[in-house]
């Protein structure tokens, strides 16, 4: 082992450390907001608003891990070309692509796995109240709307995948461009 080698090793270690902490941290906070949010819209709300907000979080995270995958199958060159002309959110889209192993961990891992426990908390909701609208207790209600929720999520991300790596650059720049609008506004 080179020398050289060792030492950049070392100095990896400690910044691999930070970026669990930071994405530990994140991840308590982002799950209470989003889990409070739920919590909220779900009080007192019947069988449609509880399956919208259902819908709404799996839609989310499969919203973020296309933009996960998108942002690792990327190619730098189109971005700095729009960069070079000045397009709207092509630098952003260059951070995104730069930073790809942190996007991607937050957009797949923490913001999908937050998702994925929050639509099966309100599936657990969903499934109680069809039970007390229905005076009826049966372990069929459980298993389809399980079914359904795993059926839509995984599917949506299988789509979602390959639509995000064969439009990588057209994600980006969506992403690339609400970004640009947010910070501009600061």
């Amino acid at each position: 082992m080179d020398i050289g080698q060792g030492k950049k090793q070392e100095k990896k270690k400690p910044g691999r450390m930070r970026w669990a902490v930071q994405v530990f941290f994140i991840s308590v906070v982002l799950s209470a907001v989003l889990s409070l949010t739920s919590e909220e819209a779900l009080d007192g709300a019947g069988l449609p608003i509880a399956f919208a907000v259902l819908a709404a979080f799996i839609l989310l995270g499969i919203i973020f891990d296309i933009i996960g995958v998108a942002v690792t199958a990327a190619d730098e060159r189109p971005f700095h070309s729009m960069a070079a002309h000045k397009t709207p959110g092509a630098r952003e889209a260059l951070g995104l692509i730069r930073r790809a192993n942190k996007v991607s961990s937050f957009c797949n891992d923490v913001v999908g796995d937050i998702c994925g426990i929050i639509s099966g908390s309100t599936a657990a909701i969903i499934v109680t109240r069809l039970q007390e609208a229905l005076s009826l207790r049966s372990i069929f209600f459980s298993l389809a709307v399980t079914a359904l929720v795993s059926g839509l999520t995984i599917g949506g991300k299988a789509i979602g995948k390959t639509f995000a790596i064969d439009k990588s650059t057209a994600v980006l720049q969506l992403v690339g461009r609400v970004m640009h609008v947010f910070s501009r506004k600061k």
